[in-house]
């Protein structure tokens, strides 16, 4: 057994691409030595920025030789049909092949064996392959080249069993690229080429060439380093797993440096300072023991100096100092303007070109939210739900978030703040955005509710109304992130939303066909069945059991109504008295869709007592009139313990129906009867739930 190692070196790769590129090398590779019948005993994708390696150990020196039987046809068959098989099989003549007593006559067989090819014949063609498969996002040529790939392409080693393959790469224009045995370390500290002989010997000598090859090694390097340099002041790293990610994949020997934020832009809010600092400079934040942000920032370095890192320092100091005075003069000019004035240039903003601008959302979610708090949020204040509505998105035209778009709400707030607005106004144009993903916190003040949901609401009802539908795995725009967060909203703080005349009243708002408001509702109201499965899912809730609870005759769009639904129905159907009522019901609903299309009729109504025959038609009756009966102040009650619980007495009696009573009687009426009695078993159950949609 041998081992392989393959390194593709390059002009830097994109750090957001490296991880990627380097799971797609290891599958390429690693797949077309299965399809050649190599089989290995492990392998290992290795990625810095200039470089893609790959290590395959426990490698055969060759492929195994392989002997394959071909049967050909009966002998003594005609001769068109012996020369096709001669063809087919590359045999010579007959002379070569066997004549075999299969037991149903005397066949020919060619016998065909075939040696196995060198390993290190085949490699040249599968890396070639393997660089031209790499599916990069973006690519480039370079020179006079055709050859496109992420970067300029530099070097190829390959070397197996501690030799180097021959093999070149056609670049176009007359160039081309040789394969060898020789890499380079970093760029600056050590950019002299030297040879190497196998994996450890490749991944040392970087290592003395100041090019730490594991990707986790470098991670977990700068990570404690960073967390070292903090603790020694007295402060801790703000951790940030994206940044350290990106930063990884920026350097290939790490060195951490501390260095100082200028006091004179502390009195700028801490996001903006870290959003400038992490988005433009790749900077870590680090805090103080209370949790606020420090006066410092950790940068990751790629280079040694001779002065401790001194000039690195003082460097970044410097760039960051400049980052920092365009973000404090954005700071200074926006709260110059009252919200109000921010506000007023939205309608230069377009949100969608058949929704207008932004301008007129915020119109809409004046009324919105303000209707919201006052019919669904107990405890919030309508007027601030309306004033809120008004400027959530004013910061939108502020010069921070021109340059930082991603700070939209978080300088809304801070704005707010500035100019004496209400707390919960502030707090809500701060929160409307939320959540933005499953980790991301629920808005919980009345206020910042009331506007969160009318965001969402009106976003929702006005792509849903001009049919600009999430489709399969498309959804431009976050539709269905949207509804997720309404159901978090909704779910998490316990609010009693009705969803059917909450979209109708966003529908509204909307200068729309009101015609079509019925279809819109409806398309929502689907639409959010389909996400609150996946939400619950995660939860561990059946998906079928909030079908069930949705298609409840009359429906159920009260989100905190339906949980508590689906909970005593799982609760149910997971005891013996449910599941064997399922069975129950489906055997009666089995039998009226059969009955109903043989007799092409519904049967849905009350059965008449008069005509029952036997002690079994009455007792069923009675126990679905007592059901009803009892059911009703329960479900009204939100009792759904209480109505399942009556529900599990239909058991006996329903058991004892269908073991004593045939329903498809000779007389027409009596069955007819009896049909409708089973109609009424449906009926009653599905005023609970739809047990149609239970699957299992």
């Amino acid at each position: 057994m041998a081992k392989l190692l393959i390194e593709l070196q390059s002009e830097e790769i994109p750090a957001r691409m490296q991880a990627r590129a380097a799971e797609d090398f290891k599958r390429l590779v690693t797949d077309k030595l299965g399809a050649a019948g190599l089989a290995f005993t492990g392998a290992d994708a290795y990625v810095t920025p200039r470089r893609l390696a790959l290590h395959v150990d426990g490698l055969p020196l060759k492929q195994a030789d392989v002997r394959e039987e071909k049967r050909g046809p009966r002998v003594g068959a005609p001769q068109p049909a012996i020369d096709g098989f001669l063809r087919s099989t590359g045999v010579k003549s007959l002379d070569d092949c066997e004549q075999r007593d299969t037991g149903k006559g005397v066949f020919y067989f060619a016998v065909i064996e075939k040696a196995g090819r060198a390993t290190a014949d085949l490699l040249a063609d599968l890396v070639i392959e393997t660089i031209h498969g790499l599916p990069w996002p973006k690519s480039m040529t370079w020179a006079n080249g055709i050859f496109r790939w992420v970067r300029p392409l530099q070097g190829i080693l390959v070397v197996f069993a501690g030799k180097t393959v021959a093999g070149q790469l056609d670049l176009g224009g007359g160039a081309t690229i040789d394969f060898g045995n020789t890499t380079v370390g970093h760029r600056f500290l050590a950019p002299q080429r030297f040879a190497v002989e196998d994996f450890r010997d490749y991944q040392a000598r970087l290592k003395t060439a100041h090019v730490i090859l594991d990707q986790r090694e470098r991670r977990a390097a700068i990570l404690k380093a960073a967390e070292d340099i903090a603790q020694r002041e007295g402060l801790r790293l703000r951790h940030d797993d994206g940044l350290l990610d990106e930063v990884t994949g920026l350097v290939e020997w790490p060195m951490v440096r501390m260095g100082r934020i200028d006091p004179a832009f502390m009195d700028v809010p801490p996001e903006v300072l870290t959003t400038a600092m992490r988005a433009h400079q790749k900077y870590f934040a680090v805090e103080k023991p209370d949790s606020s942000l420090a006066p410092h920032f950790i940068v990751v370095a790629n280079m040694l100096t001779d002065d401790g890192g001194r000039t690195v320092i003082a460097g970044n100091e410097r760039v960051l100092r400049a980052r920092l005075s365009d973000a404090k003069f954005f700071w200074d000019q926006d709260i110059k303007k009252t919200l109000d004035e921010h506000a007023a240039g939205l309608g230069g903003i377009l949100f969608y070109q058949a929704l207008g601008s932004v301008g007129q959302k915020s119109l809409r979610l004046m009324g919105l939210a303000e209707e919201i708090a006052r019919r669904w949020i107990p405890g919030a204040d309508a007027k601030l739900a309306r004033r809120a509505g008004h400027v959530c998105k004013a910061d939108l035209t502020s010069g921070m978030v021109g340059e930082f778009p991603e700070l939209q709400g978080v300088m809304g707030r801070y704005y707010a703040r500035h100019h004496g607005e209400d707390a919960a106004v502030a707090d809500a144009v701060g929160e409307h955005y939320s959540p933005l993903g499953p980790n991301d916190r629920c808005p919980t003040a009345p206020v910042s509710m009331a506007v969160a949901l009318a965001d969402k609401l009106d976003t929702l009802t006005g792509f849903f109304g001009i049919d600009e539908k999430p489709t399969g795995s498309k959804d431009p725009f976050a539709l269905r992130r949207a509804a997720l967060g309404t159901i978090r909203v909704i779910l998490e703080n316990k609010l009693r939303v009705p969803l059917t005349d909450a979209f109708a009243l966003a529908y509204k708002g909307h200068d729309f066909d009101a015609m079509k408001a019925a279809g819109t509702v409806q398309g929502l109201l689907d639409f959010f069945a389909d996400r609150l499965k996946v939400y619950l899912r995660e939860r561990g809730v059946r998906h079928d059991l909030v079908a069930a609870v949705f298609g409840v005759i009359g429906g159920e769009d009260d989100l905190v109504r339906l949980l508590a639904r689906v909970d005593a129905l799982k609760a149910f159907l997971d005891s013996d008295v449910g599941a064997d009522l399922l069975i129950a019901y489906r055997r009666a609903a089995n039998i009226l869709r059969i009955e109903e299309k043989k007799d092409g009729r519904s049967f849905d109504r009350l059965a008449d007592p008069r005509l029952f025959a036997q002690a079994e038609e009455k007792a069923l009756f009675q126990s679905i009139t007592d059901l009803t009966e009892r059911a009703q102040p329960l479900l009204a009650a939100e009792d759904f313990a209480g109505v399942m619980a009556v529900l599990a007495r239909l058991r006996d009696p329903v058991d004892a129906f269908f073991d004593g009573v045939t329903v498809n009687a000779d007389d027409a009426n009596l069955r007819a009867n009896r049909l409708c009695l089973l109609s009424q078993i449906r009926v009653a159950m599905n005023a609970v739930a739809d047990f149609a949609r239970i699957e299992g």
